[in-house]
């Protein structure tokens, strides 16, 4: 059996490309919107505007058969991450983490492999990127689901990791209780009432990532608005993302009831230290 090439790519334009290309891999998959190449542009741009130092997008890539020709062939695995540093240390996320609000009730982050071997050569290839950057890093995986193959991997190829399980909380849709519900996918209606909307966010970043996304998932015609309206204010607005049949209700509010909460699936984090301590600092004897 021929081992995986795993290749290791850095940067905003190489890593959405893998992503492009990692599309009908992520469709089979199933994958959400929220792991797709889309939602990653918006937090990318966040990022590139946003306070030094700024994180470094990194994809650990492994390669499916065939020739290589640009962004062409679908990877047969893909880890699109972050990578932030805070003094030595350097900590490594999945690129989507922390960004801003996603759609509750669902795992929202993925690392597609399109087998077990592909998912063990992914564990790898990330595990490698890590140790050479000769630092001490933190690897934090968050929002995965139950079975995910490369945490199986990465579990296997360092038991000292650590699992963890939280059971997330589902966004349920009862506007039409509420009142009289306008539901549209016109990207027009999403910016007539898109500011009153985030007035709702307290969170400034929080409010800069939901126009984005919002605006960007609008114009793919991959998100509904619903508004319940009173005279020239919404009393109630709900964005619900639309990943083919699927409806994910994200984020919204109601003055008049109508939204709800119900027990969702369980997400899976993985977190795992290694690396070199700084050449000042031994294990044994301390600073120097």
């Amino acid at each position: 059996m021929t081992t995986p090439t795993t290749r290791v790519l850095t940067g905003r334009g190489p890593v959405l490309r893998q992503l492009c290309a990692a599309e009908p891999l992520l469709a089979g998959l199933r994958a959400p919107a929220t792991a797709r190449a889309p939602w990653a542009a918006t937090v990318l741009n966040a990022a590139a505007a946003g306070r030094r130092p700024r994180p470094r997008p990194v994809a650990v890539v492994v390669d499916g058969p065939g020739p290589v020709r640009g962004s062409a062939t679908p990877p047969a695995a893909l880890a699109a991450l972050t990578l932030r540093a805070a003094g030595p240390r350097v900590t490594a996320t999945l690129l989507p983490a922390s960004a801003g609000p996603v759609p509750p009730g669902t795992p929202p982050a993925r690392l597609p492999a399109r087998d077990d071997a592909a998912a063990t050569a992914l564990a790898a290839g990330v595990l490698a990127l890590l140790d050479s950057l000769w630092r001490p890093w933190t690897l934090r995986l968050t929002g995965l689901p139950l079975g995910d193959p490369t945490l199986r991997a990465l579990g296997r190829l360092r038991p000292d990791g650590a699992f963890a399980n939280a059971r997330s909380t589902r966004l349920v849709d009862d506007l039409d209780a509420a009142g009289p519900v306008l539901r549209s996918r016109d990207p027009r209606l999403l910016d007539r009432w898109l500011p009153e909307l985030l007035a709702r966010e307290p969170a400034r970043q929080s409010r800069e990532h939901l126009r984005a996304v919002a605006r960007l998932h609008a114009a793919l015609g991959q998100l509904e608005l619903a508004v319940v309206a009173d005279g020239d204010r919404l009393a109630a607005a709900l964005l619900t993302l639309l990943d083919g049949p699927e409806r994910r209700p994200w984020w919204g509010f109601s003055d008049r009831g109508g939204l709800s909460t119900e027990m969702g699936a369980p997400l899976v984090s993985f977190t795992l230290r290694g690396g070199l301590l700084p050449a000042r600092v031994s294990r044994r004897t301390g600073p120097r």
